[in-house]
C-alpha cells in the first residue's frame, strides 16, 4: 500500500444565486482515488455537523484530511467530485506559466 497526497475537487453552487459556482478542493493522505474521496466527505460531513451544533469546525485529521472554510447556503455536487494524485503547482519539477 502505498500512500500519497490526493486532490479532491468538488463542484459548488450557490442555492440563492445558482449561476455563482466554483470548486471546493480538499487535499490529504490515501493510498487510492476512493479512499481520498471517502475521506473527503467524512471530514467535510463532519465540518458541516458541527458548524450546524454551533461547535467549532474540527481542525486537521491525523491523516491529514480536514475542511475549512464552509461557505453557508453553498451545496457540494458529491456525486460530481473528481479525486487524483495532488500536483503541487509551485513545484520546481512542474513547468508554470507564470512568474513569481
Amino acid at each position: 500500500m502505498r500512500l500519497r497526497i490526493y486532490e479532491v475537487d468538488v463542484p459548488i453552487h450557490d442555492t440563492r444565486h445558482p449561476e455563482r459556482h466554483g470548486v471546493h478542493v480538499f487535499t490529504g493522505v490515501a493510498d487510492s482515488p476512493a479512499t481520498a474521496l471517502r475521506r473527503a466527505h467524512e471530514v467535510y460531513d463532519a465540518a458541516l455537523a458541527a458548524h450546524t451544533a454551533g461547535l467549532e469546525i474540527p481542525g486537521k485529521q491525523p491523516d491529514s484530511w480536514g475542511a475549512r472554510g464552509l461557505r453557508p447556503g453553498w451545496q457540494l455536487e458529491w456525486p460530481a467530485a473528481k479525486a487524483g494524485p495532488w500536483h503541487n503547482p509551485v513545484s520546481w519539477t512542474v513547468r508554470n506559466d507564470f512568474a513569481l
